[in-house]
Formats: C-alpha cells, structure tokens, sequence
C-alpha cells in the first residue's frame, strides 16, 4: 500500500512539476517508462538469478540466429529459451497499448490542469487525484467482472476462466481504442470552450469546463486495465516455465515502461515535425496544443497493434493447442 501511495504520488504529479517550476516541454514525457522498465532490469542483475538468465538469453539469441550446433551445448535450456521467445510478438504487439496506457499519467493530468476543479467556493481538486476514478473503475469492475461475466462467458465457452488470457488482453486493447477516441472528443470540447471565452492565450486561467468532463477517459481507462493489464499479469506469468517467472512478470512491465519510451518518442518527434510546419501539437501553452490530433492518431495505431495482435494470439492458441485456458 506504502508503495502504491508513493508511485500515484509521484507519478501522476510529476508532469505537472516538470512543465511548471522546472517549465520543461510538454512534449517531454517518456521519463514515465523508467520506473516499468527497472524491474526487467533488476531481473537480469539480480545475483540469484543472473547465471541463469544469462545462459537464457545466450540460448535465445543463438536459437534465433539458428546456430544449432551451439545450442546443444545449452541443453534442457533450449526449451526454456523457446518459451520465452514464443512471448515476444505478443509483448510486442502490446507496446501500443503501453503508449496509449502512458497518457492517463501525463495529458491526462496537463488536461485536468486547465479545467475548472472547483467543488464549493474554496476547495481545488488536485487534477493527478483524477486517477482515483481509473482505481474506483477497476475496483467496482473486477467484481462484476469475475461474479457476473465469467460464469455468463463460461457457460458460453464452456472455459473454467470463461475467456482465454489471449481473449482478456485483446478486449482489453479493443476498450482502450475507444478510450483515445473518447479522449479526443472530450479535447475538442476543451479547445472549443477555450476558445468561445476568449482564454487561448490565457493559459494560467481555468477554462469554464468542468474536470467531471474527463471521467469518460479515466474510467475507460480502468475498466482497459481489467482485462488488458491483469490478462498480461496472468499470461506472463503462467506462460513461462517455473524457474523464470520472474523474467515473465518483468517483461510484462516491460511492456510499458518502453511503450512510455515510445510514447515520448512519438511526441517529441511529432513535436518538431509539426512545429517546423509553423504548428506544434504540443507547445506549452495547451490551448494551442492538438492533444485532440494525438488520441485520434493512437486510436488508429492502437486499432492496427490489436489487429495484428490478434493474428499472433491466433498463432499462440494453435501453437499451444491442447494448453487449457491460454
């Protein structure tokens, strides 16, 4: 719990910090992805385990180059290299929706800054606090999700789990889709406002525009997290043999920590591209910024990464076929 007070506080804060008393870019967000990404690190310098992944990691690398004649110097290990291959087109095929994922701790947060977050005559929500509807979104959702649905899927699938893993994730993905599309929406109204009251140029001064307007998103946000992160959690960690689920879990955060260094990535370039053109889409002044042109553009992308998703979970099934609940 400690932990988790500590991450939300500081991770959903931090854009804020960063493009207010440092007045760093708003283009500048890919710092997001340290934090996911320092446990794949730790599973490959931990001492307990750093002989063994090393030896792992050799055997994949020779295994994909198909140098056959080294790899039976690896023995029993060849196997356990192939099942951690078999892993990567499906993290691969997630990283987009580690991108979109990123934005709820970053734009999300700089949107609620400019809105009206009033309750009473006094009292100011703190727009990072926002995140709390995506924790109370997966909080009332995961009930109904394992009390209501399953056993209603299960009866249709015949499955103990109702959906496979593989299904979980990609459903998860298709709701994210709709939440940049929302997300979008919900912009376009903010600039539109911004504009009707003649605050474009006014970027310290509260857009009249309720924060309640931002709910859609985060709650999409929480109920994409149902299926999508806890389905990776699951297959992940039950998809690698028992000595390596360490470097499951790992690599499933590793998921997002580069989807958040894409992400940075993405708008940086999107950044300077656009700005050469006489129009950032992220200039520091966010009524000027096309944050709306940003979601519209991960929706696509995140439409194309869950089609070819889906053709690689396809793969996995057949592969696996005779696996249960996969």
């Amino acid at each position: 719990m400690a932990e988790r007070f500590a991450y939300y506080g500081i991770g959903f804060n931090l854009i804020n910090y960063l493009t207010g008393p440092f007045r760093k870019s708003t283009a500048v967000n890919f710092w997001s992805g340290m934090a996911s990404m320092l446990p794949l690190l730790g599973a490959f310098v931990a001492d307990s385990y750093l002989g063994r992944h090393r030896t792992i990691i050799i055997a994949a690398i020779l295994y994909i180059l198909e140098w056959s004649n080294f790899l039976c110097r690896f023995g029993d290990e060849r196997e356990e290299a192939k099942g951690v291959l078999r892993l990567f087109p499906i993290s691969t095929t997630c990283l987009i929706y580690g991108v979109v994922v990123s934005q709820s701790i970053t734009f999300f947060t700089k949107q609620g800054s400019t809105l009206d977050r009033r309750i009473g005559k006094s009292f100011l929500i703190p727009p990072a606090s926002l995140q709390g509807i995506a924790a109370l979104s997966i909080l009332t959702f995961i009930p109904i999700y394992d009390h209501i649905l399953v056993p209603a899927f299960r009866k249709l699938t015949g499955l103990q789990s109702g959906i496979t893993m593989l299904q979980r994730i990609g459903i998860g993905m298709a709701i994210s889709t709709i939440e940049m599309a929302v997300s979008a929406l919900v912009e376009m109204k903010r600039i539109q406002t911004a504009e009707e009251y003649g605050l474009v140029n006014s970027p310290d001064v509260a857009i009249p525009m309720s924060l309640w307007w931002l709910i859609p998103q985060y709650f999409l946000s929480g109920l994409s997290d149902v299926f999508t992160i806890i389905g990776l959690q699951e297959f992940f960690y039950d998809q690698v043999p028992d000595a390596l689920r360490s470097l499951g879990i790992a690599l499933y955060l590793s998921i997002f920590g580069v989807g958040s260094f894409i992400s940075g990535f993405l708008v940086s370039l999107i950044d300077k591209v656009t700005a050469a053109q006489g129009g950032s889409w992220f200039p520091n002044n966010l009524n000027h910024a096309h944050l709306d042109y940003f979601y519209w553009l991960l929706a696509v992308l995140n439409t194309l990464g869950l089609l070819i998703y889906l053709y690689f979970a396809r793969a996995y099934a057949y592969m696996k076929k005779g696996c249960s609940d996969i």
